[in-house]
């Protein structure tokens, strides 16, 4: 018996929501479990794009014609790249986390309003499950009678701690989703605050500074745009005080009363320095002065080895470098063009209380503290927050209404996008059978000849130069 639609539907969010959780919450979860996740979640965007077709357009000729360009520009350099197989995985990559954008745009668009409660449900989830790992961690912690107290190792399922940052990033805006909606009980209401306070302890414990920032630069935009812009910031910021006081009671209070040192501080990370950036920086740099038109070719950074990572922990440095200079240009106005319309929305909606226009405010905020994180961190490469990210825009583009009569959807085009979304996650999958059963032993040579030193890309020893 064939499957309804809607039934489709119900099976690719129960799937994905499966996989989130384990790539998030699992105890024995990483950097490569993550990408697993994200392949498997991509595996299930293409066969539910497979199973529906849109009524009308998602995008507009524009931004159609520059993902086209986009795309052309990635294979081009791929095909003249020293590792032409890696390179094509990287723009693989890049089209399934489209696939995975266009299956939640199509996914919201036909379930309606009612699968907003569902997201905000699983953020609530999510972010409950992963406090409530950490207050556990940290009880353990503290009634272990251990003279020291490392912050980091109560930070779990991440192979980094900033990781985990990118992560707070992209839920940190939507947790406050319901403390904005006037139906909500108050009790509820409480019960989410404190779990927001929670997660900012988390978020300020972790000392992730591009959270810190992607989240301040977020509050300021917010602000500007109208007065539940301004709610938000104000929860936020209340949020952030209880965060406080939480951080302060724990680490510098109890951890006094009982004789424990505490070490990596949040403190720690109240500096300017770049972490050993400015090198990679260079080397990205350098690379586009060289190659400026097609870069090296996707995911090539991590084709030159150096002793500090295989990205350059900046997305424009990273795109133009890999990428080439026009296609850094044209995802640069590609996602100018679809901040601006969505700020477009939030200004015609700056007064109303309905909550598909709250949500907007949320997931707006969401990306652009991702945007401005993935300055100065690597958003645009670890698996989770690539998924995250792609959510993100597919739930944006599914809200957007925009100004002029919808377009009716091209069915060639429709058809030359799922041909390509079966190719890209085919080759992906074809990467992690062949990679996967020898991971573990892959990853103990090169860390028994590189100062057991991890550097992260496609896979957690992500170094493809040889």
């Amino acid at each position: 018996m064939a499957l309804t639609v809607q039934q489709r539907g119900s099976i690719f969010l129960a799937v994905t929501a499966c996989l989130l959780v384990i790539g998030v919450c699992a105890p024995f979860s990483g950097h490569d479990v993550q990408r697993v996740m994200q392949i498997a979640i991509g595996l299930c965007a293409v066969l539910y794009g497979l199973s529906v077709a849109p009524v009308e357009r998602l995008v507009d000729r524009a931004t159609a014609l520059g993902l086209v360009l986009i795309i052309v520009l990635g294979l081009v350099s791929s095909l003249l790249a020293h590792q032409p197989l890696w390179a094509f995985t990287e723009v693989a990559l890049f089209i399934s986390c489209g696939a995975i954008a266009v299956a939640f745009a199509l996914f919201r668009r036909r379930g309606g309003e009612r699968l907003d409660r569902t997201l905000i449900l699983v953020v609530t989830a999510l972010c409950l499950i992963k406090s409530t790992q950490y207050l556990y961690a940290a009880g353990l912690a503290f009634s272990s009678g251990e003279p020291t107290l490392d912050t980091d190792l109560l930070l779990s399922s991440f192979s980094n701690k900033r990781f985990y940052g990118q992560f707070q990033t992209f839920t940190l805006p939507l947790l406050a989703l319901p403390l904005l909606i006037p139906t909500v009980s108050r009790p509820f209401k409480g019960l989410v605050f404190t779990l927001l306070c929670v997660w900012w302890l988390i978020a300020i414990s972790g000392g992730t500074r591009g959270t810190w920032l992607g989240m301040g630069i977020a509050g300021v935009i917010l602000a500007v745009i109208g007065p539940w812009g301004r709610r938000w910031v104000g929860w936020q910021l209340a949020a952030l005080g209880g965060g406080l006081m939480l951080y302060w009671l724990m680490f510098t209070v109890l951890a006094d009363h009982l004789g424990i040192e505490v070490v990596s501080a949040a403190s720690d990370r109240l500096t300017t320095s770049l972490s050993g950036r400015g090198p990679i920086w260079w080397q990205a740099w350098h690379m586009i002065v060289e190659r400026p038109w097609l870069g090296f070719g996707p995911m090539h950074f991590a084709d030159i080895a150096n002793k500090i990572a295989a990205h350059p922990h900046q997305a424009i440095l990273q795109w133009a470098s890999e990428w080439g200079v026009p296609s850094a240009l044209c995802v640069a106005v590609l996602a100018w063009r679809g901040g601006w319309a969505t700020v477009g929305e939030l200004r015609d909606g700056a007064v109303s209380s309905e909550r598909v226009d709250l949500l907007r405010l949320c997931l707006f905020a969401a990306l652009i503290g991702a945007l401005v994180q993935a300055m100065v961190d690597g958003v645009i490469v670890m698996p989770n927050s690539q998924v995250w990210l792609a959510l993100v825009v597919g739930w944006l583009m599914a809200l957007h209404v925009g100004r002029t009569p919808a377009s009716a959807a091209l069915p060639l085009a429709w058809g030359a996008w799922k041909t390509l979304s079966v190719i890209a996650v085919g080759l992906l999958i074809v990467i992690a059978v062949r990679d996967v059963p020898h991971i573990a032993q892959a990853q103990q040579q090169y860390l028994d000849t590189h100062d057991n030193l991890l550097q992260p890309r496609f896979w957690a020893q992500g170094v493809i130069a040889r």
